[in-house]
This record gives C-alpha cells, structure tokens and sequence, in this order.
C-alpha cells in the first residue's frame, strides 16, 4: 500500500530502497566557519555559502554511490532541536547537556507561546531537489522529540507544550510539502522515552501530519521499542525507521506480536563505530529484516546520521551498504506489474 503512495507521488523506486537517515559530516572547513560564525567573524551570507558547497558535495556523493533517495546532509545545522528552536519564536537556547558520549547539545527553552514564523529547512531542500533528479528527503524534528528535549517554562504541562510545538511544526511540513517534498521524515527519537506518553506522541504526529500529501517516515532510532509496541503501529505514518545493526531490540521477536503493517526501515550500518562493515556482514543483516515485512516494504538504511563519522568512514560504510543491497535485490523476483 505505501509503495502505491509513491507511486501516486511520482516516486518510482528499486525494491530495497536505499537511503540515508539524514546528517552527514560536515567538511573541516565548515566546522570551522561554523565557529568563526558563533565568534561573530562570519556573516549568516558566508556560513551558508559554504554550506550550500558542502551540501552539494554530498549530493553528488550519493549519487555516485548510488543511493535512491537522497538527503541534503543538514549542513546547515547544529543539532536537531536546537536548529529548530533557534527558529521558533518563544524558544531559545539554554546551557549546553549531555546527548550521549561526548557529544552535547544546547537544550532549549520553551519560555512562551511558540509560533513558528517562516519556513525553516524550505530553502535548504528546494537548493537540493534543483539539484538532483533523484528523490531529495525532507527532514524535520517532531513534536514530540522537540517537548522532551527542551525545558518548559511556559505551558502547563508536557502535553500542551507537545501539542502547541506541533501546531507549528505543521506549518513547516506544509511549506515543504507545498514545495513539492513527496517524502517526509519526521525525527522522534525520544518516541519511547516515557512509554505512558505513547498516545500523545501520536496524537502531536497526527496533527503535523493529517491531510498532507506525502510519505511520512518516521526515524526513531534507538531506545526501548519494545515498551511501545504495537502502540506505535498508529503513528500516522508510511514507514518506520530504526536501528538494528547496533539495537537491544529484538525485532525479528518483536515484529511477530502482531506483524508490523507499516514500511520498514531498519538500519545496517553501526553509526557509532569507526570499523567499515563488510559487505557479507552487512548482506547478512538485510536478510535478517526481510521475513518482517514483504519485499516492497523494506527500505536499507544506516542506524542513524552519519555526523559523527568522517567524510571517508561515510563514503565507505555507504558503499558497502550499496553493494551489500546490490546483492539482496539480486535474489528478489522482479516486482509485479
């Protein structure tokens, strides 16, 4: 069925789609402007030139590769809520948290009515669909993650704070949709963070979502997914997007209770290690994914973004994914008519 909504889309992909999830690693020379930018040395107008460069950098990179749906690497950003609520009226940036490892992001402040006031990531993604013939995905933050994420300091609760980010989220992935993005990934890695919370989480995807004419990914990645299933089968979305190279999660256990009855993405690739998969290694957990779903509903994805790594360790990951999928699709009958 979601193939069909592709289709109906004008997207006509292989079986076995490949993609990326969304970041990709930054150029050392972005790195640096991007902290000459913070230091007030470099215009808005300079940081987005280089960019706009290293966006097309890896546009072409995929292409290269061969990846069927491609994404503009967020380059332009920071990390994935702080980018947002720098953007959002009634938002701003607090003291910097720990994420995970070493890596800490700026935890913003929920500090009044949050109003979303023109496109945020609309420019970034028509600069790369003109760019490419292939399918360029958009990406936002949800509702959700977005709450979960910020401190709030002005709504009553966690649930009016949601349901007010999605309001304005929505216009976000209206402008993009009215831009003509056909495929639409929404990031909620915090979707299993407070279980009981589950209805909510959908609720807030539904009102970003409901009545646009897209395909919606949701990209959840890591955590407890197993508290959340099969509540999460209700998200208002195509297709699920998770990590399955480096999870606890027994999806194969999981996905039997009842079967999942959306597009599957499963990661393959281990976004958090140095070491380059081999292709076998990689074939072997495609093939571990493809009883869940039929053929025509299972993507191939990384874990996660891949900013953390460097250019050459994503090059290499993203080339071994591209051959180990060559070689599942090999084994596929050709799909009907």
């Amino acid at each position: 069925m979601s193939r069909a909504t592709l289709q109906r889309l004008g997207i006509e992909l292989p079986l076995l789609p490949t993609a990326t999830v969304g970041s990709l690693p930054k150029p050392p020379a972005l790195v640096a402007a991007r902290a000459q930018f913070a230091r007030g040395a470099l215009s808005q107008r300079e940081l987005d030139e280089l960019a706009a460069e290293a966006v097309l950098y890896w546009l072409e990179r995929q292409e290269q590769l061969g990846l069927d749906v491609l994404v503009d690497g967020e380059m332009y950003r920071g990390d994935m809520v702080g980018y947002f609520a720098n953007a959002l009226d009634g938002m701003e940036l607090g003291g910097l948290v720990r994420s995970y490892g070493n890596r800490y992001y700026h935890k913003p402040v929920i500090t009044g009515p949050v109003r979303w006031q023109q496109p945020i990531t609309v420019g970034w993604w028509q600069f790369a669909q003109r760019h490419s013939k292939r399918p360029v995905k958009a990406i936002v933050t949800g509702p959700y993650t977005m709450m979960d994420w910020s401190f709030n300091e002005h709504y009553p609760d966690r649930r009016a704070a949601c349901l007010a980010l999605a309001a304005e989220i929505r216009k976000e992935v209206a402008a993009l949709v009215h831009a003509g993005a056909r495929i639409v990934q929404i990031d909620e890695p915090a979707l299993s963070a407070r279980p009981p919370e589950l209805p909510l989480a959908i609720a807030a995807n539904r009102l970003v979502t409901d009545g646009l004419d897209a395909y919606f990914i949701t990209h959840a990645c890591y955590g407890a997914f197993d508290t959340i299933y099969p509540g999460m089968l209700a998200l208002p979305t195509e297709n699920l997007d998770f990590a399955s190279s480096q999870s606890a999660v027994d999806w194969r256990a999981l996905f039997q209770r009842p079967r999942v009855t959306k597009d599957l993405s499963l990661g393959v690739l281990d976004v958090h290690s140095r070491v380059i998969e081999g292709s076998d290694e990689v074939h072997a957990r495609i093939e571990r994914a493809r009883p869940l779903v039929n053929a025509q509903a299972l993507w191939v994805t990384p874990d996660c973004g891949l900013k953390t790594r460097t250019a050459a360790e994503a090059n290499a990951k993203l080339s071994v994914m591209v051959e180990a999928t060559a070689k599942a699709r090999a084994t596929l009958p050709d799909p009907a008519p």
